[in-house]
């Protein structure tokens, strides 16, 4: 019985796991996006998200740990440079899996794996939309009101000025003898 066991061997020694998940986490580093089976997808999740939290904080000993695990030295310069000046104000969920049509061979579940700041399709609307805070509807309601007070204060001094203007020149080009 497997009760509490949380580690997805995906069918491999504990050796060759390592093996790939390090392999597969050099690779979605380098290239950004990488497809695999779902399985693998939801396991390099979690072996990943972990090493990219560590490079936001870009020290000798992070850069060490991150090393242990992924021993490829061009990941590792992409991660602590490339990824984490992109990942450096996101709490979290560094990683998003996407799944695809079953394998032709075998109908595996496939999946695509992805580093969620370097996709422009979904990136789009992120960057040009504000944060919106939530007000309570009362607020609304009552700033409405003065608002509207101030606007029709403003107006009538806006019209009284032109009218001014008006009759000097109007007394400007009156006849002499029109008075």
């Amino acid at each position: 019985m497997r009760h509490g066991d949380k580690v997805n061997n995906l069918g491999r020694t504990t050796a060759h796991r390592k093996a790939l998940l390090n392999n597969l986490a050099a690779q979605l580093i380098q290239h950004k996006r990488i497809t695999t089976t779902l399985a693998k997808a939801k396991a390099l999740r979690v072996f990943v998200e972990p090493l990219i939290t560590r490079s936001k904080n870009d020290t000798t000993h992070n850069r060490r740990i991150v090393f242990s695990h992924l021993q490829n030295k061009e990941s590792i310069k992409e991660l602590f440079s490339v990824v984490s000046e992109k990942v450096a104000n996101r709490p979290g969920g560094y990683t998003r899996i996407i799944k695809l049509a079953p394998r032709m061979g075998d109908a595996a579940e496939m999946a695509l794996i992805e580093l969620v700041d370097f996709n422009t399709t979904y990136n789009v609307g992120e960057k040009t939309a504000a944060k919106k805070t939530r007000r309570s509807r009362g607020a609304a309601k009552k700033e409405a009101p003065a608002a509207a007070t101030t606007t029709e204060e403003a107006t009538p001094a806006v019209e009284e000025a032109p009218k001014a203007e008006n009759e000097a020149t109007n007394e400007e080009t009156k006849p002499e003898g029109a008075e």
